[in-house]
């Protein structure tokens, strides 16, 4: 893959670094993806990992290329517990930030350093976290929901072995 023709390199950073075009804390590199610490990390540690070929929604990485940077991530994640500890890793795909596929890799060393916006609410003055102001939906709306993503069973691989 010629990264400067098949890729945005002068608008895309993620793409300008995967060119060596950009400087980079890089934590791993192969032949499709990449490690990286950002620019701003949440915490010592915080990575992202890239596919090297520009491909903007994450929904839109190939199988075997999701699952290679799954593994990065899980190897880098194990590092991180190893040198940071934290309380936990988390993995979050955002994608509003950068227009290139990108997996964060969190050390998270409080339950909220993940969270989503909907859990927010105020009580007594201050900002707290959880599912108060979220509808419970009853189990026949849960239950379409999954009937309308469910996959069928030969879409998935193989059960790897444990």
């Amino acid at each position: 893959m010629d990264l400067a023709k098949d890729s945005p390199v002068e608008t895309c950073p993620f793409c300008a670094i995967a060119a060596g075009k950009a400087p980079v804390s890089l934590v791993y590199e192969d032949n499709a993806v990449m490690a990286l610490i950002p620019l701003h990390p949440v915490y010592p540690g915080a990575c992202l990992v890239i596919p090297k070929a520009h491909i903007d929604h994450f929904t839109d990485v190939p199988d075997p290329l999701a699952a290679q940077i799954m593994v990065v991530a899980q190897q880098v994640g194990r590092k991180i517990m190893q040198v940071y500890q934290p309380l936990r890793v988390g993995y979050l795909v955002h994608g509003f930030s950068v227009a290139h596929a990108h997996l964060h890799v969190v050390p998270q060393h409080d339950p909220l350093d993940i969270m989503h916006k909907h859990y927010a609410y105020c009580a007594d003055g201050e900002v707290q976290f959880g599912p108060k102001d979220l509808p419970e939906r009853d189990r026949q709306d849960l239950d379409q929901m999954a009937a309308a993503l469910r996959l069928p069973p030969a879409t998935l691989p193989a059960k790897p072995a444990i």
